[in-house]
């Protein structure tokens, strides 16, 4: 179900463009509809009003919350079962700077591959609708404030940019996150460069780079676009001199595979408007990467910080509850299968 099929819904039901934004914003922000500054009964149409509860259950009810993995951070990672048996993850961040964080998963797995992944281990299996993307911040602010929103889970946004920039409109505009709380994540792609630009909401741009090498970077990333890092940055910077915000170069540290690229990254983002966030690698059974020790990474942003690059030394929320993406998936999985529920034609009679 996208967003544009509800707003035609709502148009059937005698929703003008006014009612339709009120309706959506008190879903998407998990206000009671007894609450605001005019009554519903005295604003909505009859028939929109009647049909309201049923079509917000029906909107809620595209996933629903399978497993809570509190995290002694402050952060919560979310298992979320869709209508056919397949699931997601969301993550609810721990608070950085004022913001309460809610990272939402955009595909069932990835078709990227990255090596150090573990959602990429799946491949792709499906694609998430918008409502469904954000029926994951609906559900979690039900449990907690949420006023910045990352596409930074599950999948690979640029991959499924109909529903994705959906998704941020309906977030920038009804769903009450400031645009630069909005955040894309992608590995890098022409089509989602575009898109950026020429989009009415402006998120603000994560760039996934992890290296310096393209070498090394196709190595990485088996099947991501095939744009040089240089070529990446470029098209990132000139996006982050029209929003006004400054890119996230996003660089998970793998021990003695690209921890020790201090001069290349000097060289690749000396005055570009971005800050580069070092992420240690949460360690994944059966992969074959280590987290590099605590004073190499420390060392190295010492030495970024004192040649005039801005980064930041970054811990992914949640370590102690499968922090990487698409871990605790795989273990409940593995546990308690979450399996497709495949439901009977509809009868022809």
């Amino acid at each position: 179900m996208q967003v544009s099929t509800v707003r035609t819904q709502l148009q059937a039901l005698g929703a003008k463009p006014e009612h339709v934004s009120r309706v959506l914003r008190h879903w998407l922000q998990a206000i009671p509809l007894t609450q605001g500054r005019r009554a519903l009964q005295h604003y909505l149409p009859a028939a929109l009003l009647e049909a309201l509860p049923r079509l917000m259950a029906e909107w809620s009810g595209l996933l629903r919350i399978h497993t809570q993995a509190p995290g002694a951070d402050g952060s919560e990672r979310l298992l979320l079962e869709l209508q056919d048996g397949q699931s997601v993850e969301a993550v609810l961040l721990p608070q950085r700077s004022k913001a309460w964080g809610l990272c939402v998963s955009t595909q069932v797995g990835c078709a990227v591959g990255c090596r150090f992944c573990m959602t990429g281990r799946s491949g792709l299996i499906r694609q998430l609708s918008s409502m469904e993307i954000l029926a994951q911040v609906a559900h979690a602010r039900t449990l907690r404030t949420v006023n910045k929103v990352v596409f930074m889970g599950m999948g690979e946004p640029s991959h499924n940019l109909e529903a994705v920039f959906e998704a941020i409109e309906t977030l920038g505009t009804e769903g009450g996150i400031g645009h630069k709380n909005l955040v894309f994540s992608t590995v890098g792609d022409e089509r989602a460069f575009e898109r950026l630009s020429a989009a009415r909401v402006k998120p603000a741009l994560a760039l996934s780079l992890h290296t310096t090498d393209a070498a090394q970077r196709t190595d990485l990333l088996p099947r991501a676009p095939a744009l040089s890092p240089a070529e990446l940055v470029a098209r990132a910077d000139a996006y982050a001199r029209l929003s006004g915000y400054p890119v996230q170069y996003q660089w998970t540290l793998l021990a003695g595979v690209n921890d020790k690229q201090e001069d290349e990254i000097v060289s690749l983002l000396q005055g570009r408007y971005g800050v580069l966030n070092l992420i240690p690698f949460n360690p994944v059974e059966g992969l074959p990467f280590q987290r590099p020790e605590a004073e190499v990474s420390r060392g190295l942003i010492r030495r970024l910080h004192q040649r005039g690059i801005l980064a930041k030394l970054r811990d992914s929320a949640g370590q102690d509850v499968e922090g990487g993406c698409g871990q605790l998936r795989a273990r409940i999985q593995a546990e308690r299968p979450v399996r497709l529920q495949l439901r009977p034609a509809p009868s022809r009679a």
